[in-house]
């Protein structure tokens, strides 16, 4: 089966998105280097246009579609940062936008959403199934649904993170990014691979929302429940139809972290590092810092995929007790 993306689709996003996206900077921390016994240089996504590495994604994908269907509108389903980037996207370019949201979804990201232009419509993730909300929303209204993540263009975009990281550090040799539903991921690990061949390549999720770890244990998209996790990026419940092969067959490893160490990862960010990462963005440093990526000595890039936290949650975990 051929996949959905190559190196090339991620060369064609760069050049749509170069003037519109940040180029955002990569930093380095002698603290970290010294606490991990690794290299490590982070490409701070939580400083791209909405917050989110989101925007790359989202804006390749509606700059491709056609006249008529830039007219007629389009719909996605998201708990937030997908949602953020699709609304700015498709406010630059004059689309509007309907997103369907989480009732829990952070209310920084319902806020901002709306700031941007597009119309939200709630449901219930426990009860509700979004995908069935946001195809009968197209459906009745004729709008282009964009998904998240299993969006080749989405993908390729996404990838565009990667690509900007090994120019900066080509020698790279592990890369780090979180998972959800494996749009950042697998566009990733096509630049990455394509690149710098021989790099490794990790995927982080929580331990509550480890459809990926299953999955591979499997070797199939595995289905599970609604996940309990403080990273609402990684409350999806199955790795994407077009995600999936593509992370597999780059050869990335999956690893998974508690909500207590992202929890550290995100206070040790912010108070040591003067960063603002939100939970899902602090998935990948929390591995890195639990010194899961290898032995010691290894370059490693690391992709903090975005910084929208909503002030109450921020409050609640400056004040978490430690632990892990």
């Amino acid at each position: 089966m051929a996949l959905a993306i190559s190196f090339e689709d991620v060369k064609s996003a760069a050049q749509v998105l170069k003037g519109v996206a940040h180029r955002t900077p990569v930093f380095t921390s002698r603290t970290v280097n010294e606490l991990t016994g690794y290299q490590v240089y982070f490409k701070g996504e939580n400083f791209q246009r909405m917050g989110a590495f989101k925007f790359r994604g989202a804006y390749n994908a509606l700059s491709r579609l056609s006249e008529a269907e830039k007219a007629r509108g389009v719909v996605t389903h998201s708990s937030g940062n997908h949602a953020q980037g699709i609304a700015l996207a498709a406010k630059l370019l004059g689309i509007s936008a309907v997103i369907v949201m989480p009732t829990d979804a952070p209310a920084s990201k319902l806020a901002a959403t709306r700031g941007y232009g597009a119309e939200i419509v709630l449901y219930d993730r426990q009860k509700q199934e979004r995908a069935e909300i946001s195809a009968r929303v197209a459906r009745e209204r004729g709008l282009t649904f964009v998904h998240p993540y299993d969006n080749p263009h989405v993908m390729a975009g996404q990838g565009t993170a990667a690509l900007e990281l090994l120019e900066d550090v080509p020698d790279l040799d592990v890369l780090v990014t979180p998972v959800g539903g494996g749009g950042l991921l697998s566009g990733c690990a096509t630049a990455a691979k394509a690149l710098a061949p021989s790099i490794q390549i990790f995927g982080v999720e929580t331990e509550a929302s480890n459809d990926w770890w299953q999955s591979f244990q499997r070797n199939e998209r595995v289905k599970i429940p609604p996940p309990d996790t403080i990273a609402d990026g990684m409350r999806t419940q199955q790795p994407g139809e077009l995600t999936f092969p593509v992370v597999r067959e780059m050869g990335a490893e999956i690893l998974l972290v508690s909500d207590a160490q992202l929890i550290e990862a995100m206070k040790f960010m912010l108070l040591r590092l003067k960063i603002l990462v939100e939970p899902t963005g602090a998935v990948a440093p929390a591995a890195v810092f639990q010194k899961k990526v290898g032995p010691a000595g290894r370059k490693v890039g690391v992709i903090i995929s975005g910084g929208n936290v909503d002030p109450e949650l921020l409050a609640h975990v400056l004040t978490a007790t430690s632990g892990s």
